[in-house]
């Protein structure tokens, strides 16, 4: 098979022959038909991020293909099935904190590198391995644009903070960072989830009406201006009641003063979930004041990715069409092009672009 190859930090990826992956137990083989290539995929390639890939290896977060073969324990799975392929990966011999690698991508912990030596090779490749369970059927109409399905794996982040949060249909949410790609994403999945009014903070006056145009009166807009106390005070004049739930999806270069912002404006027994990238580049903490929190009964948790069953709900949506996938803007890119793939997502990263690898597609 041919795959695209980081060999080193800062070099440009290379398509090379490699090996055909072989499934064996609890393991399947998907010929990759799309894969979206991440906005920041240049910083990780460039070593910026400092995320704990090991080089060589076949980067990419997830796709969508068809299997190809199985392991001999597999029930339902078939070869030729389309299907996503999740890359968040979880260890199988502790069910109640289970090591997880992002397969090439990222890891966390000791054992999340020793998961990731184990399962390398993501996405950027005409084949992928990858775990039995980690595979999700598709609905046949899915077959006609898979590019447009592959964003899949952007609106499933935010969609596991929201089930995270336990948003429920008619609340009214607050997406801190909802002009970038992964909280315009959530802008629209809380609305397809019953969402009845989401607040859209943001500096980018172009996007916030860009939101406006897409989903009508349910958003509300605000453009910040950095002082935290009146951006909290617009945030919460936006709402015209009651915030029941913030979720945080800010990047690593924001500052903590306006993700502070937006989860102070939640309601009392309100619920706040984190997801972005908050403090990952030094910088002030936080600080959530303690009194605030105690007094008033908020519930603040952290959110890496999403559990299994959100996979299967984010697929339920869109083939439901509660969640229309149309308006998004998709570039394709054969493999032999996959440089110019991650510069194109680079400078192209606003809500509702999406780039997209197509590497088994000629």
């Amino acid at each position: 098979m041919r795959a695209a190859v980081l060999t080193e930090f800062g070099a440009p990826l290379t398509v090379r022959e490699r090996a055909d992956p072989r499934a064996r137990g609890g393991e399947a083989v998907v010929e990759v038909l799309a894969a979206a290539v991440p906005p920041y995929a240049d910083e990780v390639f460039g070593g910026r991020r400092n995320y704990p890939l090991e080089p060589p290896v076949v980067p990419g977060i997830g796709g969508v293909g068809r299997v190809v073969h199985v392991g001999p324990d597999a029930t339902r799975v078939r070869a030729g099935d389309l299907v996503w392929c999740d890359c968040t990966v979880r260890a199988r011999d502790d069910a109640l904190t289970p090591d997880i690698t992002l397969q090439g991508w990222s890891s966390r912990g000791d054992g999340g590198a020793r998961l990731a030596r184990h399962l390398p090779d993501g996405a950027f490749a005409e084949l992928m391995r990858v775990p039995t369970e980690n595979v999700y059927p598709l609905p046949p109409r899915a077959a006609s644009d898979l590019a447009r399905w592959s964003s899949l794996g952007v609106y499933v982040i935010p969609y596991g903070g929201l089930r995270a949060g336990g948003l429920e249909a008619g609340e009214t949410l607050l997406v801190s960072g909802a002009t970038g790609n992964l909280g315009s994403a959530a802008v629209a999945v809380a609305l397809a989830m019953g969402a009845g009014r989401v607040v859209a903070p943001g500096r980018d006056r172009g996007v916030l009406g860009l939101l406006a145009d897409r989903f009508g009166p349910r958003v509300r807009p605000v453009e910040l201006t950095g002082d935290e106390d009146a951006d909290r005070a617009a945030m919460s004049a936006a709402a015209e009641g009651p915030i029941d739930m913030v979720i945080d999806l800010l990047p690593p270069a924001a500052p903590s003063s306006v993700a502070r912002a937006a989860a102070m404006t939640v309601r009392e027994f309100g619920r706040v979930v984190l997801m972005g990238g908050v403090g990952m580049l030094g910088g002030a903490d936080l600080s959530l004041p303690y009194p605030w929190l105690m007094r008033n009964s908020v519930t603040v948790r952290g959110r890496w990715m999403y559990p299994r069953p959100a996979n299967t709900g984010m697929i339920r949506l869109i083939a439901s069409g509660a969640l229309d996938l149309g308006p998004d803007r998709i570039r394709t890119f054969p493999l032999d092009a996959v440089n110019e793939a991650v510069a194109y997502a680079a400078a192209h990263g606003g809500p509702y672009e999406r780039t997209v690898l197509t590497p088994a597609a000629g």
